[in-house]
């Protein structure tokens, strides 16, 4: 089995140097690596030109799905595994997302570990990113930070959708799952992820993962719950009423309860550290809410609004997921001129 490695990167510059060399440090290594760049401009560029074991396709302006499929019909071998060039591999990510796919899985599902550098990151990670004992594999859906699939299940669900700017990975994972791959997951397979550094760049992490989820139809129950307790609790705290504020704060203990406890891991051996976690992984918590609900209210109102300017597919077309097609009815949504580049020769 050869795989071909594609990532896609922009002004990555401090980070991107660490990617590769985990790159090269893998026990398995890639058969090669494809890698384009949307149009950096702060050295990310030229350190990738100077790998020489790097394929380096120039893309300014591309987004990230439309660099993913670039890099995708460019890579010479029909399996494909994909990360992000500002990640960390961890050693055997490869070889086991390779093991999966030989067992007959059609997409294998790595896993991703967070690097926090401070007590911001530490917290800000608990909020994001779950523990593998927390994970359904039947239900789980992978980042494509840390995911292997085969390239005939990939062009059978059309692809990287290039309309949606954001939550790209998340629209596939969909995709997958309603043609009936067989996905497995790898919880070995880790790529060790970047926490974002401040409250700024948190909110505004969560809210473009939601508006993508607005845009592209995706988990309508899951913010329709949360809009709803939100709603709760502002009327309970209009109301004033205590019944419903103690079931609610009750409620939110628990809700807190598993990233308190993923905080507490990431802050061993610091006492003061962990009972001002207490304090800041709930107020983190609401903060990431609240950026998803607005998030996802934003994409949702561009949803109704009517066509992505970004997507060749007219809106009349009742595949079109902004028209409100469902996500089953596959569609094939590449930018103008309508198709991806040419594949590479085997």
């Amino acid at each position: 089995m050869k795989i071909s490695l594609v990532a896609t990167v922009k002004d990555a510059g401090e980070h991107v140097a660490a990617f590769l060399q985990s790159v090269r440090a893998q026990g398995r290594p890639p058969d090669e690596v494809v890698i384009v760049d949307g149009g950096s401009i702060d050295g990310t560029r030229e350190t990738l030109r100077s790998a020489t074991d790097v394929t380096l396709i120039e893309s300014p302006g591309a987004n990230i799905a439309r660099g993913r499929n670039m890099a995708i019909r460019a890579a010479a071998h029909d399996v494909i595994a994909v990360s992000d060039a500002d990640c960390v591999l961890g050693p055997d990510w490869l070889a086991h997302l390779e093991r999966a796919l030989e067992d007959g899985a059609d997409v294998a599902m790595g896993f991703y570990r967070p690097i926090a550098r401070s007590f911001f990151e530490a917290c800000a990670a608990a909020v994001s990113v779950r523990d593998e004992d927390e994970v359904d594999p039947d239900r789980f859906m992978p980042s494509s930070r840390s995911i292997a699939f085969r390239r005939e299940s990939f062009e059978r669900v059309g692809g990287y959708p290039e309309w949606l700017e954001i939550g790209e990975d998340m629209y596939l994972n969909h995709r997958f799952r309603e043609l009936d791959a067989r996905m497995e997951f790898v919880p070995r397979a880790v790529a060790y992820w970047r926490i974002r550094p401040t409250p700024a760049a948190m909110w505004r992490q969560y809210y473009r993962y939601a508006e993508g989820d607005g845009l592209g139809g995706m988990h309508p129950e899951r913010h329709a719950i949360r809009l709803g307790v939100y709603g709760l609790l502002a009327g309970a705290l209009l109301a004033r009423r205590r019944g419903p504020l103690a079931l609610l704060g009750a409620a939110g203990a628990l809700y807190a309860r598993r990233p308190l406890r993923r905080a507490f891991r990431l802050l061993p051996a610091r006492p003061v550290e962990r009972a001002a976690a207490v304090v800041a992984v709930p107020a983190l918590m609401a903060v990431a809410d609240a950026a998803r609900m607005a998030g996802y209210l934003a994409g949702l109102r561009r949803r109704v609004a009517g066509r992505h300017p970004d997507d060749p597919v007219p809106r009349t077309d009742p595949a079109h997921p902004v028209a409100g097609g469902p996500l089953t009815r596959p569609s094939r949504r590449f930018s103008a001129p309508g198709e991806l580049p040419p594949r590479a020769p085997r």
